[in-house]
């Protein structure tokens, strides 16, 4: 597969996993929380923030892309404050690929972790906190360990989804090679161009093994941690 690709191939591949890998370990601690006061709070305005949760897995993509950049553009009322006072900058680099990545697989990723949570018995977290644990405390030694295969099932899922991502990013960060061109804006790019069909193919080829191993692992991970919990 190495003599398949040319070197602005390999860039696209190699920054679609540089994207897609730090789009869910940026979000997965911010995905485990909404997972859980989303599965354990009750709150005023619940719904809405579950709706704002999953909007992005309903609103066209290129929608979701157009709101980042009015949001984290240069000119944005985030992104201006991020440029000037951080040196931050997201629209049309990869940084922002990586957070357009995030927002469009951090439904899935909760969606996951929070099956997880409310198949955990309440009654153990109730226990542990009348021995005098604190909430930290029983989450990170009682409800932790009990949802890690679906806490591992939606980072492969997220990381799989922000592998994928075309819409939003393409619109957010635009396809610049070497920058921003990802696999998917790889593979677009190339069927605009005559005689590219066979290149894409290739890409298309590669983009299908990375999902599948992906969900593959998963799968494997989520099964033998809970055979590990389950022979505790």
């Amino acid at each position: 597969m190495i003599d398949w690709l040319t070197p602005d191939e390999w860039r696209a591949v190699a920054l679609s996993l540089r994207v897609s890998v730090w789009a869910t370990v940026l979000s997965l601690p911010f995905g485990v929380f909404v997972a859980f006061v989303l599965a354990r709070w009750s709150f005023r305005g619940k719904q809405l923030l579950n709706g704002l949760v999953h909007l992005p897995l309903v609103l066209p993509p290129v929608v979701t892309g157009y709101l980042l950049l009015l949001t984290f553009g240069k000119r944005g009322f985030v992104g201006q404050v991020l440029a000037d006072w951080f040196g931050l900058v997201f629209a049309f680099r990869w940084t922002g690929a990586a957070l357009a990545a995030a927002v469009m697989a951090f439904p899935l990723m909760v969606r996951a972790i929070r099956l997880s949570i409310e198949a955990v018995d309440p009654k153990l977290e109730e226990a542990a906190a009348t021995l005098g644990a604190s909430r930290i405390w029983v989450f990170a030694t009682v409800t932790l360990p009990l949802i890690l295969p679906g806490v591992i099932a939606g980072a492969i899922l997220a990381f799989a989804k922000a592998m994928g991502e075309f819409g939003a990013t393409i619109t957010f960060v635009s396809n610049i090679p070497g920058q921003t061109q990802t696999l998917p804006s790889a593979i677009y790019a190339l069927l605009q161009v005559p005689g590219g069909d066979e290149r894409a193919l290739r890409l298309v080829a590669v983009s299908v093994s990375i999902a599948m191993a992906a969900l593959l692992i998963s799968e494997w991970l989520g099964r033998a941690v809970a055979r590990r919990i389950g022979g505790a």
